[in-house]
């Protein structure tokens, strides 16, 4: 195959999804001839997670050395070479255990280390890498003499080839500046610098909010190891009546690590593009999640765990969710958090995976796929009944956090209480939130809170948020959608305005989702369907809608990876026709 790369590659955001594509760009024998890489922070490799932006000493991540996709150089090889002192609990005496969790800010050091070093692998290869951090990107336009011109805050402009958006997570802000007491999400956590006497609501159970509850306690107290490795929590005695209460729809805390027997997924469970389009074409157009969840959740489940499949089998998808869900909601929330990290716990000691909570994580990572091209009937399905128990069992929560977190349990300092889908939170005038809900009494409640902490995660963003005019003003860019399989379907909640369902020219009815509308290539498509040529999605907030599950290094990884091998094809037509059905 001719190589036809175009000159200039632009990544629009220097985070870990920039690293993955450099990564992958390394490792092709034909390459661009330049690279140009826009960061708006200080640091490459970083983005917001591993960065200042969104951790401090106290925060880890939920993945291990030994789960980190492949590198150049090894974190065990960074690490010898490279020994710290600022994480004396991980690296100590010149070892760590490879399969604890990594400090966030360890792992941006490394991560940061990987940047340098893919930046040097390429410029070897005669590529000329241009970076530049501190440096906002304000629009990208389309230009008659180069597909794109890049313009950054200082009003430079950069023509460019190809564009991959990768701008990685953002917070927008609706009190935060306005209201005291009101923050928008838990970052950056150094906003957070004096203790707080008083009760504070926070919205949500996740990982944020784990991060929220970290940075809090440790402003207002401190924890203090005991006998057996028991960790209790000690109030600073001016934040007596300092106490935080965490509010979820669902009720849950997330689940805790457990033993991996290895690779979390098979790539022969996934559907590749061959596979989608074959099965398309003999199903209406659409792939059935039903399929989907045999295939990469049963079918790999039935040889991990014979005895388990033999329960569920007979299970349609929600009966399945229904089963998991019944204990769960059965006990009392820190009854359940206490009895999953029993579970987990002796998976670690026993070396004995879960095997359906790693299956069902991987389910969820090969669902991304097909997922484009589910019906709209479907993707409903998906995020009703499945993305609640999966947005639950995947999160991994490390076990030191689950011991900081039960500590103020036992001391009387965290309370979780399940709300409506229908409950809100608004400001108190300039000072607070009241949050208003209704209880699993049914009882209507109004409680006011000084101090008020949205960590629901990261936030869909759409069209009308993209920072870009110039590609806004284009119309390049369509929302992300999908087509009903049944009309009626449509119509009947349309009537009921259940949800943002619209009827097209051509008389079908589709369902507008979050975000942009992309391809299995991540390659940007216009409101027809048809490929943007050289425009590349990458950023969280804008993909979600099509992925249901777009977080980890492991997805940015294949998407990078993605991305690069279908470069040539933006250039070669009789490749985009072969593919076209399958990419779009």
């Amino acid at each position: 195959m001719q190589n036809i790369y175009p000159k200039t590659i632009a990544l629009i955001g220097g985070g870990p999804a920039a690293l993955m594509m450099i990564k992958h760009l390394s490792e092709r024998n034909d390459t661009v001839s330049a690279i140009l890489i826009f960061e708006k922070n200080d640091r490459l490799g970083v983005g917001m997670p591993y960065g200042k932006g969104g951790s401090n000493n106290e925060h880890v991540a939920n993945v291990s050395a030994s789960e980190l996709p492949n590198f150049a150089v090894s974190f065990e090889d960074y690490i010898t070479k490279h020994p710290t002192n600022e994480h004396p609990d991980y690296f100590a005496k010149g070892s760590f255990n490879p399969n604890q969790v990594i400090p966030r800010l360890l792992l941006g050091n490394y991560l940061e280390y990987l940047f340098d070093h893919y930046i040097k692998v390429l410029r070897k290869k005669s590529m000329e890498v241009v970076f530049r951090t501190n440096c906002r990107v304000v629009d990208i336009e389309t230009a008659a003499d180069r597909p794109y011109k890049i313009i950054t805050e200082t009003e430079d402009r950069h023509p460019a080839d190809i564009i991959v958006v990768c701008t990685g997570h953002h917070w927008p802000t609706t009190y935060e500046d306005v209201v005291k007491g009101w923050y928008d999400s838990p970052y950056p956590p150094s906003k957070f610098t004096s203790p707080f006497n008083g009760p504070v609501a926070i919205r949500g159970t996740s990982l944020t909010a784990v991060d929220a509850v970290k940075t809090l306690s440790r402003l207002n107290g401190n924890f203090e190891t005991g006998q057996d490795d028991l960790l209790s929590y000690h109030l600073n005695p001016a934040c007596d009546r300092f106490k935080i209460t965490l509010f979820s729809t669902g009720g849950f805390l997330p689940a805790l690590r457990f033993h991996s027997d290895g690779e979390a997924y098979s790539s022969s469970w996934v559907m590749s593009l061959q596979d989608i389009y074959n099965y398309k074409s003999k199903n209406g157009g659409f792939v059935d999640l039903d399929h989907v969840f045999d295939l990469n959740f049963k079918c790999p489940l039935k040889s991990k765990d014979p005895a388990f499949y033999d329960k569920i089998k007979d299970l349609d998808m929600e009966g399945f969710v229904a089963e998991m869900m019944k204990l769960r909601k059965a006990l009392d929330s820190f009854d359940l958090f206490k009895a999953e990290y029993r579970e987990a716990e002796r998976s670690i000691k026993h070396q004995q995976s879960i095997s359906w909570k790693e299956t069902l994580a991987a389910f969820s990572y090969a669902m991304n796929y097909p997922a484009k091209h589910f019906s709209a009937e479907d993707m409903l399905r998906l995020r009703k009944t499945m993305m609640p128990l999966i947005s639950v069992i995947i999160a991994s929560l490390p076990q030191s956090s689950y011991k900081e977190l039960i500590a103020l349990y036992e001391a009387g300092l965290l309370d979780l209480v399940q709300v409506d889908q229908e409950s809100r939170v608004v400001p108190n005038g300039n000072s607070g939130a009241v949050y208003h809900y209704t209880s699993v009494d049914n009882e209507a409640m109004e409680e006011y809170y000084p101090m008020f902490i949205d960590a629901i995660g990261q936030r869909p963003l759409n069209l009308p948020d993209l920072p870009f005019e110039g590609l806004k003003k284009a119309k390049l860019l369509s929302s992300a959608y999908l087509d009903f399989r049944d009309n009626q379907n449509a119509i009947e909640l349309q009537e009921k305005d259940e949800a943002q369902v619209y009827k097209g020219y051509n008389d079908n009815y589709y369902l507008k989702l979050p975000g942009l509308k992309i391809n299995d290539l991540f390659q940007a498509l216009d409101p027809y369907g048809q490929i943007i040529s050289n425009l590349y999605i990458m950023a969280v907030p804008f993909i979600g809608g099509l992925n249901p599950d777009y977080s980890g290094l492991d997805f940015c990884d294949t998407a990078a990876e993605r991305i690069v091998d279908s470069l040539p094809l933006a250039t070669m037509n009789e490749d985009i026709i072969d593919l076209k059905d399958v990419a779009s």
